[in-house]
């Protein structure tokens, strides 16, 4: 029983070092359970190997050994011992090769990813039934079923993934509503049918309402209103908005976010970022136009829009800009409007604001055709400026501008609602913006086509020809068009999107804004010609956004950061010139992404250095084995052979570790 529990215990110490020892040789990580069942294997293999050995070699054993071969005997086992060992390691190295070695994860991230990986599961096989069912299984495969032949052309395709779409959710309405925006990405009839989606959705019971708000914003309702409408003003597929009024008599309206509505997202948000992973991946076109970016974007911005706290934030941020266009020019002030948040009564599921008594433009025309042309073309005008300015000079601008969110009020001004969705540029994309503008109005397609590639992100191997002429088209056909034909901005975005061109999705939001502006410009004046009262504005707003103050001020900036620098050159000089002296000067290599790179040389000259050491060791060693000469040391072992095997056994590992480290890197 002792002499089995010492085996066993030796065994283990013995797994243990060969796992250990291992580690050390290979310089690189090893799996201790691989290595444990190598070590065992060594301990086990190693007596059986070692007797062979003595045994080809005439060794006598070890009860008629003689004093003077006992070392010779001794070394004999130690060296059987080594190569077994040596061809252990190999066999790690060829094992991770094979199945390179992962962390083991936490049991609770187990669980917790296989219930994801569940939700996720069902969730697809829903998706796909209900495209199934409505014959868009051609996105995911051929598309043999009776239902998908009968959609022979791109109108019932449209309809069909719109109807799919429909169906799917709140995100993939959401996804739908984005990418019916985005004409560098969707072609038409795609993008019209996608315009065509709807949110509307049941109403969720006052219990459950009131339950969300009393729990986000942890007091009662009557403590927060002193009257709240129990029936819903409108209701969406991600919320529900309520009228009330507050202690004070304001007039606001809640925005109440459905409970079960985060949740939802959040798993379509993965699938779609793990499906738009795979296009970019797997397509020429996702690759184009950067689709796991748009994608990653789209749901973090869907997440964003779920949280109503930055709805508020951004609400005050477009208040905080229309108040400095008014400042500039008092005699628009009042002409458009933002609605003010009440913090105290919002939180991340309930955002309160105030109530703006108006209908959308898309429901006005009644109210619009009461005003006079006089009105309705200075109500045009006022809106088309100021939505220029916030982009174009302050860079904070409404990135969801359709009639449905600009209300025409009782006293015909403006109010601008729903801000889950804030485009913000900086300032050196603006200036470009309206250089490109600038051009385009005056027809100047050369300047237009540079200012472009400014902005967009082209691919290598663009045709900029090519594109500079489809520019050149657009801008002319647009100068002989009559109003009411289209939008400018939409057409270079289509040739944007022809010559797979990624948009950033800032700029894509500027240009959507662009045109959806025209478009609400045209239901104020049916034949409002954008481009011709635009093209004024654009000298002044040029030269506000690169003023002489402001340029004072950046040269100012640079001066400073200049001088700063200039005071540090007598330092670094000086550092200079020492180490030219002491003859330590080096230098730093990096890479693209800022890493250093200074050591690649120096490791590929010492792995190369090691990998030839190893195979000249191995070299030497067949040599001296097949040799066989020098002096006898003992039974038929001689000097070069004992030589031999020693040189081949480091050289082995060596060039072991040379594999392993090369699999490593490539991993």
């Amino acid at each position: 029983m002792v002499v089995t529990l010492l085996i066993a215990l030796v065994a283990i110490v013995c797994a243990i070092l060969v796992g250990f020892v291992a580690r050390q040789i290979l310089g690189t990580a090893v799996g201790w359970p691989r290595s444990i069942v190598v070590g065992l294997l060594v301990f086990f293999l190693g007596v059986p190997v070692a007797g062979w050995v003595l045994r080809q070699t005439g060794m006598p054993d070890g009860a008629t050994l003689a004093a003077d071969d006992v070392w010779l005997w001794i070394g004999l086992i130690a060296l059987s011992v080594s190569w077994v060992f040596a061809l252990g390691v190999a066999a790690l190295v060829a094992s991770e090769a094979i199945f390179p070695t992962r962390p083991l994860p936490n049991p609770i991230d187990v669980i917790r990813a296989a219930l994801r990986q569940r939700k996720r599961t069902r969730r697809y096989l829903e998706i796909l039934a209900i495209a199934s069912r409505h014959g868009v299984g051609w996105l995911f495969h051929g598309g043999h079923s009776r239902v998908e032949q009968q959609l022979s052309t791109s109108e019932e395709r449209a309809r069909a993934i719109v109807a799919t779409i429909n169906d799917a959710g709140v995100s993939f309405v959401k996804l739908g509503q984005v990418l019916s925006t985005r004409r560098d990405l969707i072609p038409e009839p795609y993008l019209s049918a996608l315009a065509s989606l709807q949110t509307n959705a049941t109403t969720l019971r006052w219990e459950m309402v009131r339950e969300v708000i009393e729990t986000d914003l942890g007091r009662p309702v009557d403590e927060i209103f002193a009257e709240i409408d129990r029936e819903p003003l409108a209701a969406a597929s991600v919320a529900q908005v309520h009228r009330a009024v507050l202690h004070d008599g304001t007039r606001v309206v809640v925005k109440v976010q459905r409970p079960a509505a985060r949740a939802q997202v959040e798993a379509d948000a993965d699938i779609i970022g793990r499906l738009a992973h795979r296009a970019q991946a797997r397509t020429r076109v996702g690759r184009d136009l950067h689709i796991e970016s748009v994608a990653r974007g789209f749901t973090t911005t869907l997440l964003e829009e779920l949280d109503y706290r930055i709805e508020a934030r951004n609400t005050e941020m477009i208040r905080a800009t229309i108040e400095r266009i008014d400042d500039a020019e008092p005699a628009r002030r009042g002409f458009v409007t933002v609605p003010a948040a009440f913090p105290d009564a919002s939180s991340t599921r309930v955002l309160t604001m105030e109530f703006v008594d108006g209908a959308a433009l898309s429901d006005s025309a009644d109210h619009l055709a009461s005003l006079s042309a006089e009105q309705r073309d200075h109500l045009a005008q006022v809106l088309m400026t100021t939505v220029i300015e916030q982009i174009l000079v302050y860079g904070v601008f409404h990135a969801d501008l359709h009639p449905g969110n600009v209300l025409l009020t009782a006293d015909g001004t403006l109010g601008l609602i729903d801000f889950g969705a804030v485009g913000i540029i900086e300032r050196s994309r603006r200036q470009h913006m309206t250089a490109f503008l600038l051009a385009a109005l005056s027809e100047n397609d050369v300047a237009a086509t540079d200012a472009l590639l400014l902005i967009v992100d082209a691919p290598d191997d663009v045709d900029l020809d090519a594109f500079r002429h489809d520019v050149g088209v657009v801008l002319t056909a647009e100068h002989v068009r009559s109003a009411g034909q289209g939008s400018i901005f939409t057409r270079i975005v289509d040739v944007i999107r022809q010559h797979r061109i990624a948009l950033p999705g800032e700029l894509a939001s500027a240009l959507r804004s662009f045109a959806t502006l025209e478009g609400c410009l045209r239901v104020i004046v049916e034949d409002y010609d954008m481009v011709g009262r635009a093209l004024p504005l654009m000298p002044a707003l040029l030269r506000r956004t690169i003023s002489l103050s402001r340029l004072a001020t950046d040269l100012q900036a640079t001066g400073v950061i200049s001088l700063a620098r200039l005071q540090r050159m007598p330092q670094r000089l000086e550092a200079l010139l020492t180490g030219i002296e002491r003859g330590s000067i080096g230098i730093t290599l990096r890479s693209d992404d800022g890493t250093d790179t200074s050591g690649i040389l120096s490791r590929i000259t010492s792995e190369l250095a090691t990998t030839l050491v190893s195979i000249a060791a191995v070299v030497i060693a067949v040599v001296l084995v097949v040799s066989g000469g020098g002096p006898v040391l003992g039974g038929s072992v001689t000097l070069f052979a004992i030589l031999g095997a020693v040189i081949g056994l480091f050289g082995f590992l060596g060039l072991l570790r040379v594999v392993r480290r090369t699999f490593a890197r490539r991993r």
